[in-house]
């Protein structure tokens, strides 16, 4: 069981729990979970909950940037693209987002280049993506979300590099 003050992934938030309420409705405990990106929003989730997960860690995090270089993109046609990027996120786990995040900004890059508007969709689920993934990370190693993006994106670079 989790404790006051941790934080932990509820679907695809980061939340910080902020209470732990026992016998809260039919004798079960639920934690009051604070989702970072909404500390107006309170959600009251069941301890026994399959949607809570652990933060990645930090050996996890510098495992997946020596793998992003390796993590697939989608490769569908663009009639299943949006069906395959809601099951993707729908995992959260940080390899999927990635992949996300790869396929749009390669196809929005792919756009760009050829003097066409980027994607409404693509751009959605880049953000959504990059949203998750990085908040999550961003809590792990204790930095802002803007210098976490930053920082993968740094470390991706350098091993790209040194291939």
């Amino acid at each position: 069981m989790y404790k006051v003050g941790d934080y932990i992934v509820y679907l695809k938030e980061v939340s910080k729990i902020k209470e732990i309420k026992e016998n809260f409705i039919k004798d079960v405990n639920y934690y009051v979970l604070e989702p970072v990106s909404d500390s107006s929003l309170k959600l009251n989730i069941p301890v026994s909950s399959n949607s809570i997960r652990n933060l990645i860690t930090i050996d996890k995090v510098n495992e997946l940037i020596k793998e992003i270089p390796f993590i697939d993109t989608i490769d569908i046609d663009d009639k299943n693209i949006e069906f395959e990027y809601k099951k993707l996120l729908n995992t959260g786990t940080p390899e999927n987002l990635i992949k996300i995040i790869k396929t749009t900004y390669l196809r929005n890059q792919d756009r760009l280049n050829n003097k066409k508007k980027i994607s409404d969709k693509d751009r959605n689920y880049f953000e959504l993506a990059e949203k998750y993934l990085y908040t999550e990370i961003s809590i792990v190693l204790n930095k802002s979300f803007e210098d976490t993006k930053n920082y993968i994106i740094n470390e991706v670079e350098k091993e790209l590099s040194h291939e």
